[in-house]
């Protein structure tokens, strides 16, 4: 199959060196590395989902700014 692909000037020159370097095609080059990059990838099939956490109505709730509100979650930890 033929496409187009765009990358940096510098890759592609690196991989026509290497490819002349080996005797392989640059097409070879490109095809090794997919292959590498995809059977590293991770393959769960699943997406990930954040849990839903609750405090069922006993948790903070505070009206105030940033410095306020961090000055709190840092009280009593030396931040």
């Amino acid at each position: 199959m033929k496409t187009t692909v765009d990358i940096s000037e510098s890759l592609f020159r690196e991989a026509k060196q290497y490819a002349a370097r080996h005797g392989i095609p640059l097409r070879e080059v490109f095809e090794r590395g997919l292959q590498i990059v995809l059977k590293d990838a991770p393959r769960s099939g699943r997406r990930f989902r954040l849990k839903t956490v609750t405090t069922k109505g006993e948790g903070m709730a505070v009206d105030a700014d940033w410095s306020t509100i961090r000055s709190m979650i840092y009280e009593g930890h030396g931040g």
